[in-house]
């Protein structure tokens, strides 16, 4: 019997938040892993993540299609991982999350590869954010080369490295205020490991062929309960000031050219005008984490063991002693 060792599955953008748990658990399950990135010798990070030989980087830049195809020579699986969100330099939105994802896919079906593409909710061709109007295209290009690839679609992401409950601990630690852009707005944050998961899954061929599947955690939590959230964890009270979507589409002009986590651009905006959570047609088709058999975790469990760091100086020491 063909044991998962012999199957080698890539990984574009593997060494990126979402990448770093997907390589884990995709070695934890045996596969052989090469890891396709832009610069591959920042990526050895991973490679303690696996046995010696297992996991091997190379490099791979979506907007050159020869050295995708390069990346996929051998390879039973692909995974997409690669997305943006704000745009900088070359890396735009349709180059990355669109014609990016086409390349993978073309070179996928040329090697007779199955694929897993993970784009995100809210992927809409007729959204006014750009950057769900590149996924819908990138999902569209994928099936069009693969027709059986599997489609994944988290609402945000949370975990130790993200770029979202760290952002608003670390401005919480910074600023007695914390702007609300889309305070009432619902989402369904999903924990990484749960998504990494959900693409081992994939890859172990649990997932019906040509489905899209949407994965929110437990909970369906407005803007304001998942700051209150981060705020409760690292002890610190702040007030909360809900901005208009009109006042911050105004701050958003300026601020889409500030760094780190300041910036906000007119696309985030748009995409705060919309819930993000799993549609009732996924549930009832069992397209999401529980029709994969997986119990999703929720914020209250996992933000603690992380954010804990910007409590201040001792207390968490004192408070858990």
């Amino acid at each position: 019997m063909t044991s998962n060792i012999d199957t080698l599955v890539t990984v574009f953008g593997g060494s990126g938040f979402i990448g770093r748990h997907v390589v884990s658990a995709l070695a934890r399950r045996d596969y052989r892993i090469r890891v396709a990135v832009r610069r591959p010798e920042l990526a050895g990070h991973l490679q303690p993540l696996g046995r010696v030989g297992q996991i091997h980087a190379v490099q791979a830049n979506l907007r050159y299609p020869a050295s995708v195809e390069a990346a996929m020579r051998g390879s039973h699986v692909a995974i997409n991982l690669v997305g943006i969100l704000a745009e900088g330099g070359a890396q735009k939105f349709d180059a990355v999350q669109s014609e990016g994802a086409g390349a993978i896919a073309r070179a996928a079906a040329a090697v007779g590869a199955r694929m897993v593409h993970v784009s995100a909710i809210g992927a809409d061709a007729n959204s006014p954010a750009r950057y769900a109007r590149s996924k819908a295209a990138g999902e569209q290009a994928v099936l069009a080369a693969v027709p059986q690839a599997t489609i994944l679609r988290p609402s945000v992401v949370f975990g130790p490295e993200d770029q979202f409950t760290n952002r608003f601990a670390a401005l919480a630690r910074m600023s007695p205020v914390m702007p609300l852009v889309g305070a009432d707005t619902r989402l369904q944050p999903v924990y990484v490991g749960d998504v990494a998961t959900a693409v081992a899954e994939a890859v172990d061929g649990n997932t019906r062929p040509g489905a899209t599947y949407e994965l929110g955690g437990p909970e369906l939590l407005t803007m304001r309960e998942i700051i209150e959230i981060i705020l409760e964890t690292i002890d610190r009270k702040r007030l909360m000031l809900p901005l208009p979507f009109w006042l911050a589409s105004l701050q958003a002009m300026l601020l889409q050219f500030a760094p780190g986590g300041l910036k906000l651009t007119p696309d985030q905006v748009e995409l705060l005008k919309v819930d993000n959570i799993v549609s009732d047609a996924a549930k009832s088709a069992g397209l999401t984490l529980p029709g994969l058999g997986i119990t999703p975790d929720s914020m209250q469990a996992i933000v603690p063991s992380y954010l804990w760091r910007f409590r201040r100086t001792g207390e968490f020491a004192r408070k858990n002693a």
